[in-house]
């Protein structure tokens, strides 16, 4: 079996527990997986948002649920633990849409936010729309950069890539007037 039938049948799985476990780089490589019509650019992106999505709740509910147990407070003790905590602490809202921007605190974020205060409802609302951002920018980087690969020989630039880069910086800029909105309500 050839590799773009592999990818063409698991792919989107592929890439909903890549999303989740590893990251932008398979979020990316989704990307360009679907520059090379091996995956559709919008389930792509959907699929990627759903695997984030899922596997910070997964982490959120665990350090509220088990935020006593030992593993909880062997991640306590880390570093990275301490400074996502003070971050949440000075700003609960913009963490949580930011922390999965933020190199090294990607995995411990969710954890440290369900020990907090946080209310389940304000993490779930914000982890989607951030999971939603996220998921939908690096697909594009691997949308492009797959695109770019054809910017070598002439045939980027065509209005239908503008379109996607103008709605993806108009979105961006959405959810940070929005977040901004959130935090300052509550």
């Amino acid at each position: 079996m050839s590799i773009e039938l592999l990818i063409a049948r698991y792919g989107l799985i592929a890439l909903f527990f890549g999303a989740g476990i590893e990251g932008e780089a398979s979020v990316i490589t989704g990307g360009v997986f679907a520059h090379r019509g091996l995956l559709s650019l919008p389930a792509a992106m959907a699929i990627a948002a759903l695997g984030s999505f899922a596997a910070d709740q997964l982490l959120f509910l665990l350090g509220r649920r088990y935020r006593n147990l030992r593993w909880v407070r062997r991640l306590h003790d880390r570093p990275a633990f301490a400074r996502a905590v003070a971050l949440i602490e000075r700003s609960p809202s913009g963490f949580i849409f930011a922390f999965r921007f933020l190199y090294g605190l990607r995995t411990v974020s969710p954890v440290a936010i369900g020990t907090t205060k946080v209310a389940a409802q304000r993490f779930v609302l914000i982890n989607g729309l951030a999971a939603l951002v996220w998921a939908v920018t690096f697909t594009t980087v691997g949308y492009l950069f797959g695109h770019a690969l054809e910017a070598l020989i002439g045939r980027w630039l065509t209005s239908t890539n503008l379109a996607i880069v103008a709605g993806i910086i108009v979105l961006i800029g959405l959810v940070f007037w929005l977040v901004r909105k959130v935090s300052s309500a509550a």
